[in-house]
Formats: structure tokens, C-alpha cells, sequence
């Protein structure tokens, strides 16, 4: 072992907001790059191994030009960061964090926050349907409504449609009080919650009402045929196979389609076969159909989140 040092010039602003509350992003690379880091009258000293010091050495030079770029840096953010510099990426981070996927009605710009989300944004925009497989949390359903959104916007679309299956993840929906819709409604909440930050509570209602937007359960969609709409089925793991043909097959002239979904978390009952796992694997290599994989990695809830994901990936595999 090849014991080593680097010192990197920070302004004393950038290097308080780069180590954390209590110093906590400087513990995260610390144990990341198995190193030492000390502040200097000019920034900060990196010790260590000689990879160790070089590939931390690289991470705060990234995270110094996001912080600058005007992004907050969290323990999330430099473990997804170190992630991108072990792989060689952190050339593209930068171009990432400027590209604008949508802005939300109170003026908050919305990016993507791994390579992986840009990868699946940039699928969205270029084909008709696009399938985004991946654990909780990984943006797949709330990125996909931003460019719904985008898309409405730019008069692209006519309408938009959100439907996901209601399908019980281990409640009965017939012990839920009221109607039809009111049981429905809080498996589609997420879904509301999303079209309320981008177009704002009052124009949300009044395209509601008229129709523009629809959200409504799976079996809705059955006998229609959908012409200029951005569609998105959320929770598709939770499709039997024929509910997923019966839904890809509602596309009509200047649709564009959007299906996430999370193959680990499948809810159907007596051991259906999902109709997402069917239809990603023999649909993959038709042209203007893309197929998105998102990881662990990709997760941009609070930090427990991926660990919990990857915790359960683990036990799976023993």
C-alpha cells in the first residue's frame, strides 16, 4: 500500500457546504475511498492509498462543480456520485445535472439525478412505448408524468392518462368505505400527487373536470382506443399477461406510452404471471419500443430507501 496525499483548493463556502451537516458527506467519502480528510487554509487534503486519494480527489472536484451549478449536496448525492467515478462516468454528470426535464408550477426545475434516469428520459422522447423496470423509489413514475406534462404543454398531446391495476398489496379493496372510486383512489394517489406539483392544485382541478386528464383503474381501459394522449400504466408488475395485452394494444395515432413497474414487488394472487415480465421480454427488439432498467443505484428517496432495497436484493439472492 502506497501511502499518498493531494490537496485541493475550495473556496471556505464550497467546502462547508460540501462536508454536511456534522461533517457527514466527509464521513460517506471517508469510507467510500478509505481516506482522510482534513481541512486546509486553502481547502482540503485528501490521505490515503493512491486510488483511494485520486477517485476522492475527483469526487470533490465533481461535487464542487454542482455545488456551483447550484445543486445541494447530501450523503445520497455523494454515494451516487462515487458510484459514477468508480464506473468512469463523471464526465457526463454535469451535462446531466443542466438538462431541465420539466419545471413544476411553483418554478422548481426538475432533473435527472443518475445516469440511468437520463438514459430512461431520453428513451421516453424518442419512442412510442417505453417500459421502466426498477425498484421503489427511482423515479420511474414521477419522470414519466413530468414529460406527460411537457408534452400537453407543447400541444404534442390532447390528453393525458394514468391507470395502474388495483390490485390489493395485501389489503382487500372490499373493506375500503364508499364507491368504486373512492376505493380506487388511494392506490392512484401517487399519480395525483405528481400532476398537482406540475401543473399547480387549481389548473390540476380544472383539467380534471374537463376531462383533459383521466386517471382511472386498468379495467377502464378496456374497448378504447386512445388517440393523441401520453398514457402511462403505473405499477405494471401488477398486470396479468392478457391485462397487458389488452392495454398496449389501446394505442392510437400520436399516443405515446409509458409502463413502469417493479418485478419484484408483484402482488397478483395465486401466483399470476405479470403481464410487465411477459411483455419486456418479447416486445424488447421491436423498433420504437425501448426497455429501461433501473437499480438500486438509481433509488433518489431518502438514503434508507436504497438500503432497504439492497438489503432485500441480498436476501433473495441467499
Amino acid at each position: 500500500m502506497i501511502a499518498t496525499s493531494e490537496e485541493i483548493k475550495l473556496h471556505s463556502d464550497i467546502f462547508f457546504k460540501l462536508s454536511g451537516a456534522m461533517d457527514s458527506n466527509l464521513e460517506v467519502m471517508e469510507k467510500r475511498f478509505g481516506v482522510l480528510i482534513s481541512a486546509t487554509n486553502d481547502g482540503a487534503k485528501v490521505s490515503g492509498e493512491a486510488q483511494g486519494v485520486e477517485n476522492c480527489a475527483r469526487l470533490i472536484r465533481l461535487l464542487t462543480e454542482l455545488i456551483k451549478q447550484g445543486q445541494t449536496v447530501s450523503k445520497v448525492l455523494v454515494e451516487r456520485c462515487a458510484d459514477m467515478i468508480a464506473e468512469g462516468d463523471e464526465g457526463d454528470v454535469l451535462d446531466m445535472f443542466k438538462e431541465t426535464v420539466a419545471v413544476t408550477a411553483r418554478g422548481k426545475k426538475i432533473v435527472c439525478k443518475t445516469l440511468a434516469q437520463r438514459s430512461y428520459v431520453r428513451a421516453i422522447k424518442k419512442n412510442t412505448l417505453t417500459f421502466a423496470v426498477g425498484p421503489a423509489g427511482t423515479g420511474k413514475t414521477y419522470l414519466a408524468v413530468a414529460l406527460a406534462v411537457n408534452a400537453f404543454k407543447r400541444g404534442e398531446v390532447e390528453r393525458i392518462i394514468l391507470t395502474r391495476p388495483a390490485i390489493e398489496a395485501g389489503e382487500k379493496l372490499g373493506f375500503l368505505p364508499g364507491d368504486l372510486q373512492m376505493k380506487v383512489d388511494p392506490y392512484l394517489r401517487p399519480l395525483y400527487d405528481a400532476l398537482e406539483e406540475m401543473f399547480g392544485v387549481d389548473n390540476y382541478s380544472n383539467l380534471i373536470e374537463k376531462g383533459i386528464i383521466e386517471i382511472a383503474p386498468l379495467a377502464f381501459m378496456r374497448g378504447r382506443t386512445l388517440h393523441r394522449s401520453f398514457i402511462i400504466l403505473d405499477e405494471g408488475q401488477n398486470t396479468t399477461e392478457e391485462q397487458m395485452k389488452m392495454f398496449l394494444t389501446r394505442l392510437g395515432d400520436g399516443s405515446k406510452v409509458v409502463v413502469t413497474g417493479d418485478i419484484t414487488q408483484i402482488d397478483l394472487p395465486h401466483g399470476g404471471r405479470s403481464g410487465l415480465k411477459q411483455a419486456t421480454q418479447i416486445l424488447s427488439d421491436i423498433d420504437g419500443i425501448a426497455v429501461c432498467r433501473l437499480t438500486d443505484k438509481d433509488v433518489v428517496r431518502h438514503e434508507l430507501v436504497q438500503k432497504i432495497v439492497k438489503a432485500y436484493d441480498k436476501a433473495k439472492e441467499e
